[in-house]
């Protein structure tokens, strides 16, 4: 059977595709960047396109030739800089269940979300929602399945939020600390998405996949501290919703900058009506019980790199803007005290010389504290920065090499700059 699978090195889509090779299947992922599905998982074969682009089933057409089977793994959790959750969830997939009715293809396999309706208050869970009802309504062989929380090797979304709240140190913070939350391991989903392929029994009914029982969102925060070897805090901390929703509003402004947080207000709506579903149908259908967290999390390796990504997510935030705000000021007080600073290098430089070269360095600062707070520019920023540095310390040390001895060492100073530069610019990949 030769199967597309969109999203396919996502969360849950790189899982359904190496399922989906291991028994046999003939794979193709169809994602943003065909290179970098090459790289992830180089045995299958790939298509690089913007979902959000395919938005009739004329679009998809010229994709569909030969599968015998869809999987849509794809998704966001909210509109911002790099998604448009109408386009991406509802009108894209809407198209392409027209279009595979048009070429014949015979299996539709959805992955959705327990919630997901078209009258639902979050635009992730109406889009999504609508598309299921587009599915319902075909003539395809359909099944939707509805994963709760997916945990997975792979710390992305939900479940690398989970591994950076784990890591406050001393303390855990929590908001809506009472939720239900209802997990699911990425690969039992994958396993139930191609069992979906292989039993036409099941097909023409949505599945919640859960496991057996709930948890508070609290216990899942401290059983994710203890797998991952942090020690128990010395305080649980219930913060106010309010608190939260301040924070989810900052998140959602960083995604119109191209910043995917699992944090925003979208997850925070889901997260406060619970996460759960019902195992019993997908139980009774198959006769089998999907694993529970202690068996989700005895399958998850635990490893030193576990642990620094945990880290490293809940600082990273905090190392951007620490950044970005340097540069920022930096060029605005250089715009503020041009006369002061050109002052300091005139007797060189002569006084136009000195003043252009004072407004043009503004200028650049400017420019990257800019940069560093877009995501698609970040890196790219971060890597001017070090340059930059790199020219301001040898043009420092040749115009006014007495500054090394100042006692306030400015020129000492840009040296730690260069270093959380490097840092940030390491860590900006987001998947």
């Amino acid at each position: 059977m030769r199967v597309l699978v969109l999203g396919g090195y996502g969360l849950i889509g790189l899982e359904v595709c190496r399922e989906l090779m291991r028994q046999g299947f003939a794979v193709t992922g169809l994602a943003r960047s065909e290179t970098r599905g090459a790289k992830l998982l180089p045995g299958a074969r790939w298509i690089g396109d913007d979902i959000a682009r395919l938005t009739s089933p004329e679009d998809w057409a010229p994709y569909l030739s030969g599968f015998d089977a869809v999987v849509n793994a794809s998704g966001a959790l909210q509109s911002g800089a790099r998604d448009r959750l109408g386009a991406v969830q509802r009108d894209a997939i809407c198209a392409l269940i027209a279009a595979s009715e048009q070429a014949g293809i015979a299996d539709f396999i959805q992955i959705s979300a327990p919630g997901a309706e078209p009258e639902a208050d979050t635009e992730f869970m109406a889009t999504k929602g609508a598309a299921d009802q587009a599915l319902r309504a075909s003539s395809l062989r359909w099944v939707i399945l509805k994963p709760g929380l997916v945990l997975s090797s792979a710390a992305t979304g939900g479940t690398g939020l989970l591994r950076m709240l784990a890591a406050f140190p001393l303390v855990q913070p929590l908001v809506l600390g009472a939720a239900p939350v209802q997990c699911v391991d990425a690969g039992d989903v994958a396993a139930a998405a191609v069992r979906c392929l292989t039993d036409p029994e099941l097909a023409g009914r949505d599945y919640d996949l859960v496991e057996p029982r709930s948890h508070t969102l609290q216990e899942l925060i401290l059983a994710f501290r203890g797998w991952l070897g942090f020690a128990d805090p010395q305080l649980v901390i219930a913060l106010p919703e309010s608190l939260g929703r301040a924070l989810a509003r900052l998140a959602d402004l960083a995604g119109w900058l191209g910043w995917r947080s699992p944090l925003r207000t979208t997850a925070l709506k889901v997260m406060g009506g619970g996460v759960a579903g019902d195992p019993e149908p997908w139980r009774r259908a198959t006769g089998l019980e999907l694993k529970g967290l202690p068996e989700i999390l005895a399958r998850l390796p635990s490893t030193l790199q576990e642990r620094l990504y945990a880290r490293m997510k809940l600082v990273f935030p905090l190392l951007l803007i620490g950044l970005a705000l340097f540069w920022l000021l930096s060029g605005l007080i250089g715009f503020w005290r041009y006369e002061t600073a050109a002052g300091l290098i005139s007797a060189q430089l002569g006084r136009p010389l000195a003043l252009a070269a004072v407004m043009t360095g503004s200028l650049i600062d400017v420019l990257i504290g800019a940069g560093l707070l877009v995501q698609s520019l970040c890196r790219p920023a971060a890597l001017a920065a070090m340059a930059v540095s790199l020219i301001y310390l040898a043009a420092g040390s040749f115009i006014t090499p007495d500054l090394w001895a100042d006692p306030l060492g400015p020129l000492m100073k840009v040296i730690p700059g260069i270093g959380l530069a490097l840092v940030v610019a390491v860590m900006a990949e987001e998947r």
